[in-house]
């Protein structure tokens, strides 16, 4: 439970005390997270050779669409809710949670091939 703690929090994989992005980024600036690129404490490399990261776009997608597929259930099957109302409500969280999603798929990435 420790590791999924870390990786929400965006821990180094290797000391977990320093943070692997220097920014959190804004969703509403379309400003994405700015990464450390390397551990301050323990001097740990987190993009270990270019195009390191191409992995983690699909991380991202995956959890974009568990977001997508739980706002379907929760607007359209339960609340009941018109297909139109319920498509500016998932394009609405999808963009939300753009930068946690950034920091969150690379997080796992980088946790994956410690």
């Amino acid at each position: 439970m420790n590791k999924v703690a870390n990786v929400l929090k965006g821990k180094c994989p290797n000391c977990k005390k320093d943070n692997i992005f220097k920014s959190k980024g804004n969703f509403l600036l379309f400003r994405i997270p700015k990464m450390n690129e390397r551990c301050q404490k323990c001097n740990f490399k987190f993009e270990k050779e270019p195009g390191f990261f191409f992995g983690a776009m699909y991380v991202s997608y995956a959890l974009a669409v568990a977001q997508m597929i739980a706002c379907f259930i929760i607007f359209w099957v339960l609340l009941d809710l018109s297909p139109l109302v319920v498509f500016f409500i998932i394009a609405f969280v999808v963009m939300a949670s753009m930068t946690f999603n950034f920091r969150v798929s690379r997080a796992i990435w980088i946790y994956l091939f410690r």
